[in-house]
């Protein structure tokens, strides 16, 4: 792509750094001297390190440039959260630009109706790569799949970026995401330190196929297994499998009850009715830890189900509202809390870079945070919550 070279006098660029605030008028307004108003997601981008990838100034982009970025799914609360920073960082790139009409960058979000729907996001995919797009960032659901996609990309001079997941193509420019391998290991502590660092726990973890899920499972048992030996796993439970875990339940169930019974059928089965049964095996189990909001949740919804919430601690990451809700119940201890609004707003800011070939960090940092009932109401770490 060619760059856009952009030929300013010194007046111009007097009035660019008052109207923009970017001088060193520490936030204050140059004509006022009050203290400029902040975004309510300033937080958010706070968090965000590398600072390059905070704010969209200096991105000369060519009129009509298109970013196409692909998440996970397109109705949970994680991921219209980090729809939403994507939608903000566009906003900001035209506003710092002062496109309008046809010269605006188009920057869209598209995802899959699930988390779980590996086939859907490849058309999504291979859709917008049949838009030829400046540059497109994805969220992979699985970190091996969409290569014949990424060599196409490369042929046609397409730079991708990564977020919220990795990727195993050697041809990713950058990846937005939480230090996974930091977050799960914190969580692994405090859960530990919660049930008083002895006991049988369950790691709930999301799929078995991301990059995402690999590391927080890797890093978390590693975490147990390096300096809490009192602590024992005594199962690994993976979303995406179980359908195969009905499958399992249904048929020992089947052989342990009287011929008289009625027949159970795998179909017949919720997802919590199938962790009930794997839970009901480990009648000692002290905690739980999931690791993204579905994983989460299930949990709750399991333990609710079984009656003994209270009985056992329950962590893991994301806050959406349920989760939040049963934050200030009590039923969850404690949550690794990320940031997706900034994984969406660094992606557009890192696929922008990729387009105008500037360079990029082989990974930006996004930031989490650790919420408990008793901080979830500091000014602080509310505005870091999404719902």
């Amino acid at each position: 792509m060619k760059k856009r070279f952009v030929i300013l006098t010194s007046l111009a660029v007097c009035i660019t750094g008052i109207l923009g605030g970017c001088g060193s008028d520490n936030g204050r307004n140059p004509f006022t001297g009050d203290k400029t108003k902040e975004p309510a997601y300033q937080a958010n981008l706070n968090a965000i390190s590398p600072a390059a990838y905070r704010d969209a100034d200096g991105l000369e982009l060519e009129p009509g440039s298109y970013i196409s970025i692909i998440g996970k799914d397109d109705s949970s609360a994680y991921w219209k959260t980090v729809q939403a920073g994507v939608e903000q960082a566009a906003e900001d790139l035209n506003a710092a630009l002062g496109y309008s009409g046809e010269d605006k960058i188009k920057v869209t979000y598209n995802a899959p109706d699930s988390v779980e729907n590996i086939d859907e996001q490849v058309n999504i995919l291979d859709e917008e790569l049949a838009r030829y797009p400046d540059a497109l960032g994805i969220a992979s659901i699985d970190e091996s799949a969409s290569t014949v996609q990424f060599d196409l990309a490369a042929e046609n001079g397409i730079p991708i970026i990564a977020l919220d997941s990795g990727n195993a193509y050697q041809g990713i420019q950058c990846t937005c995401k939480t230090d996974n391998a930091d977050a799960a290991k914190t969580g692994a502590y405090k859960l530990c330190d919660e049930i008083e660092d002895e006991g049988e726990i369950v790691l709930f973890v999301h799929d078995s196929i991301s990059s995402t899920a690999k590391e927080r499972e890797e890093s978390f048992k590693a975490e147990i297994a390096a300096t809490h030996p009192n602590v024992t796993i005594v199962e690994t439970i993976y979303c995406d499998q179980l359908d195969e875990m009905k499958k399992t339940a249904s048929e020992e169930m089947n052989a342990e009850k009287g011929e008289e019974e009625a027949e159970i059928t795998a179909d017949s089965l919720s997802d919590e009715d199938v962790i009930q049964y794997y839970l009901e095996k480990h009648p000692e189990v002290k905690g739980c830890f999931g690791t993204n909001i579905t994983a989460t949740q299930l949990i709750v919804t399991s333990l609710r189900q079984m009656e003994n919430i209270e009985d056992v601690v329950v962590m893991g990451f994301d806050a959406g509202e349920p989760q939040l809700e049963a934050l200030e119940s009590g039923e969850i201890k404690g949550l690794v809390v990320q940031n997706p609004f900034g994984i969406g707003y660094s992606s557009v800011i890192a696929a922008a870079r990729s387009a105008l070939e500037i360079g990029n960090e082989a990974v930006v940092n996004t930031g989490y945070i650790w919420v408990t009932q008793e901080n979830m109401e500091q000014d602080s770490i509310k505005d870091m919550l999404y719902k």
